[in-house]
């Protein structure tokens, strides 16, 4: 990322974005922010000696204005990426092809929807994304991979990659939704009966119950003391979950010292020292919730920290929604609902393209069912 020019990267961001419906709020998607991409690689995060090695592409016009970007990577390994492709790596493999190294389009690390195809906000738009994609075909051709992955893109992104040749596989987040709540009571308000006494519980078992208090860090008031305290947490999460954390201390630093006003710490304190706390991310009409951890539990500690902080911030700040990152389907009894995500994939080799494609199909109803099933079991009140 630093031989690519910041903000020529991040005007393409802006106007993606605003092509893209906009949103009263102006802070840019955080995550494809040239300097959170740039964070990920100096830190040491996402290079080659932790299987990222990057490989971004630009679009260029005649007279060299940079017109497009995607962000792209040559892994030879599938760990970081949250839409799973590991069997796919096993079949091809015991079939006696060679899956790895593979391109990976996507923000490292973080299963967030976002843009992925870069474009100018002019009248080719379409065309230039189309161009991207053709982009990432010829190259995966001239390293010989076996595949290019474009992973939570935005649905017309992933629509026009549909038409573009690439296959479409879906899979499922849970997300909530201010629907123009005053505060935290007019949210539990629009729940059942059973889901608003439970959230209840949960919460005074989180603080009133245990000492706890909760304080929200953004701005100046990130410290290094501060992120200190927080890594430690992070740390104890990360080793329990993937053996051993991707992000480095570093990478804090330096996304707080590029973009401290898009940074929300919310931080659990007990005793006047702090024992949990999760980053979250702000963005156009959004709250992205990503890394959590702790060194004290406490009942219901977590869905305090993680998701009931999120939506009292998104209320008080009039943001639409809040995205709790991957998977959880425990988030549908806290208000969140169903929401599909999106990734493109291109396969060289035309016998594992024909197994992917079987398979997607049936994985696309899948989801689409589960979702629907899910869906009837939201908490709010029936009309």
């Amino acid at each position: 990322m630093d031989e690519v020019d910041a903000e020529a990267w991040d005007r393409l961001l802006t106007g993606s974005e605003s092509a893209g419906g906009g949103s009263e709020h102006n802070l840019p998607n955080p995550f494809m922010r040239h300097a959170f991409l740039t964070a990920l690689e100096k830190s040491g995060s996402a290079t080659v000696n932790t299987g990222w090695l990057g490989q971004h592409l630009l679009l260029e016009a005649g007279n060299g204005e940079v017109i497009g970007a995607l962000p792209c990577y040559l892994k030879n390994h599938s760990q970081g990426e949250y839409v799973f492709d590991h069997g796919w790596a096993d079949a091809f493999e015991r079939a006696g092809g060679r899956y790895y190294p593979k391109l990976q389009s996507s923000v490292p690390f973080t299963p967030a929807t976002g843009p992925r195809l870069l474009v100018a906000d002019d009248t080719n738009q379409d065309q230039n994304r189309l161009a991207l994609l053709k982009g990432l075909e010829a190259l995966g051709e001239r390293h010989g991979v076996s595949s290019a992955h474009v992973t939570f893109m935005t649905k017309p992104e992933w629509d026009l990659a549909g038409k573009a040749g690439f296959m479409q596989r879906t899979d499922q987040q849970f997300h909530w939704y201010n629907d123009n709540y005053n505060d935290f009571k007019d949210f539990l308000d629009a729940l059942s009966s059973r889901k608003r006494k439970n959230i209840r519980k949960e919460r005074d078992n989180a603080l009133a119950h245990s000492g706890i208090s909760i304080d929200r860090l953004t701005g100046d008031d990130l410290t290094e003391a501060v992120l200190d305290q927080f890594f430690e947490f992070y740390i104890d999460t990360g080793s329990r979950k993937w053996g051993h954390p991707y992000l480095t201390r570093e990478f804090f630093s330096q996304i707080v010292n590029a973009m401290s006003d898009q940074v929300v710490l919310i931080m659990a304190k007990r005793n006047g020292n702090y024992i949990a706390g999760a980053i979250n991310f702000v963005g156009g009409d959004c709250l992205y919730g990503r890394h959590w951890g702790c060194v004290e539990d406490h009942p219901c500690l977590h869905f305090e920290v993680c998701y009931y902080q999120a939506i009292d911030y998104a209320i008080e700040n009039q943001l639409a929604r809040v995205e709790a990152g991957a998977q959880g389907a425990h988030k549908l009894a806290r208000g969140y609902v169903p929401v599909t995500t999106h990734s493109a994939h291109w396969i060289a080799h035309a016998g594992l393209r024909r197994a992917i494609e079987d398979y997607l199909q049936h994985e696309r109803k899948h989801v689409e069912m589960e979702s629907e099933a899910l869906r009837e079991h939201a908490p709010f009140r029936k009309a």
